[in-house]
């Protein structure tokens, strides 16, 4: 089995603009699929509201698209309902930590057997380009005109805080730094989260200056480097794995 058996190719081309990061993490994730063969008939996705939510319709095995921030919580009642399921949640920031932030708090704390992939963007740029949880402080969208006043949302450390976890951090540039990301978060027992540093072109790019995807994903490049041995926390612009099999509180 290949990565195309993973995609529904009656559906494509996809919705999404050129060069956006989702393409490319979506692209990767079924490359990890082959590497791990993965059987379709044991897995199943969920996605949010946003533009990322999309791809539940591009999957050719079970998926479901549901409610805005109600990702994790469907997934869950998945996997309670079928344990041998593996299942894997490709979503947004916005709707796995602004919407559904929620969820995400209690999801995590019960360490819920789910793969979650997050496409970080930094905005609601499916709606427009409004500042998300994750909009670097500083930075100028359609709803914060003088800057955000706002540090973003630290998800590392929301995920870390439970004495179980498994946090990755990688970036829509190091593609096979990804996937080894979301190989290692398919096989860990228990809630894994990845947080793919990906950007936005045609709703924030374009009106923070930049010309074209290529040059969003070279400013990842230049920005995020790979810590192969964190000690402690991942700094803000390093790319790693953070794990603990530890389950005393």
């Amino acid at each position: 089995m290949n990565f195309k058996s993973y995609v529904k190719w009656s559906r494509m081309p996809t919705t999404w603009c050129p060069g956006c990061a989702i393409g490319i993490v979506f692209k990767q994730l079924t490359f990890t699929l082959e590497d791990i063969q993965m059987p379709k008939n044991r897995m199943a996705a969920v996605s949010g509201i946003g533009c990322s939510g999309r791809a539940a319709g591009y999957f050719d095995f079970d998926s479901v698209h549901v409610t805005h921030g109600r990702a994790l919580p469907v997934a869950e009642g998945i996997k309670r309902a079928n344990q041998e399921l593996n299942v894997i949640v490709f979503s947004g920031d916005g709707d796995l930590v602004g919407i559904g932030g929620n969820h995400l708090l209690h999801t995590a704390r019960r360490d819920v057997d789910l793969t979650v992939i997050c496409i970080n963007n930094e905005i609601y740029g499916m709606t427009g380009g409004q500042m998300a949880p994750t909009t670097k402080k500083g930075t100028k969208t359609i709803t914060s005109t003088q800057g955000s006043a706002y540090f973003p949302l630290n998800i590392q450390q929301i995920i870390t805080s439970n004495p179980k976890h498994f946090y990755a951090r990688s970036s829509a540039f190091r593609i096979n730094h990804l996937k080894k990301c979301i190989t290692e978060a398919i096989a860990w027992e228990g809630f894994a989260f990845v947080d793919v540093i990906s950007y936005c072109i045609e709703n924030f790019g374009r009106r923070m200056g930049f010309k074209g995807p290529f040059e969003m994903l070279d400013k990842i490049r230049q920005d995020y480097k790979i810590n192969n041995k964190p000690e402690g926390l991942l700094g803000d612009f390093e790319l790693g794995i953070l794990k603990n099999d530890d389950q005393k509180s």
